[in-house]
């Protein structure tokens, strides 16, 4: 892919433990350096986890996907940027106040990205959500990026359906997040808008976040060096 920026490959530790993700972390090796801790393994296992995995040499993407009054959100996030976590979301849809507010208590060196529309959700399920039939996922991300952009995040978590839609609206303003990576022939789960890994690079990405194409493989190392290969990495 000559002339294109590679993206950064995260890989999500959807794990029921600590244990559990420590052995995936040691499976992947050297292929993987940068793992998402979503809600379920957060649950289970709190801090320690971002402790351990950062402690054997990995950077932690924690995604948590804030969604409260700014104040709440601002303490939850300082305690999230003093783990040492590289990227932390919210929710776009929280508005500007709570966005600035994660903005502020996050600091420079944790980077805030606003979730836009979830991947799991299409036009019948978003419909239903605002009431609007005739409501737009493409629109509706843009318009929450935008939002994101003048608050102060440093990203947002689109599709990669919309990415190309946010680069060229907004250029190298934000950073972009693209959840739902699978590769050729994978099932989509419950996954509504996916793309794969070379998509998603064209398309603007600058992170893309891999789950069971990787980890529910029968060789996950194997795997993962094939989205290197096909990223070019």
């Amino acid at each position: 892919m000559a002339g294109v920026t590679p993206a950064i490959p995260i890989v999500a530790l959807d794990c029921p433990d600590t244990d559990a993700a420590l052995a995936l972390v040691a499976t992947l090796g050297e292929t993987c350096r940068f793992y998402k801790v979503g809600s379920e393994l957060f649950a289970a296992s709190g801090p320690e986890v971002v402790e351990r995995v950062r402690g054997e040499g990995c950077d932690v993407f924690l995604d948590l996907k804030l969604h409260d009054i700014p104040n709440t959100v601002a303490g939850a996030m300082r305690r999230i940027a003093a783990m040492g976590i590289r990227l932390a979301t919210v929710h776009a849809s929280g508005g500007r106040a709570m966005i600035e507010a994660a903005v502020d208590a996050a600091g420079a060196d944790c980077g805030v990205l606003a979730v836009t529309i979830l991947t799991s959700l299409d036009r019948a399920a978003l419909s239903e959500i605002t009431g609007d039939p005739n409501v737009d996922p493409a629109d509706s991300v843009l318009r929450l990026a935008e939002l994101a952009r003048s608050a102060g995040a440093r990203g947002v978590v689109c599709s990669g359906k919309e990415a190309p839609l946010v680069r060229a609206r907004l250029g190298s303003r934000l950073e972009i997040l693209v959840p739902g990576i699978r590769l050729p022939g994978d099932s989509a789960g419950d996954q509504a808008r996916i793309v794969t890994p070379e998509a998603a690079v064209h398309a603007g990405a600058d992170y893309l976040v891999l789950g069971r194409s990787v980890t529910a493989a029968a060789d996950p190392r194997r795997a993962m060096e094939i989205v290197r290969h096909r990223l070019q990495l």
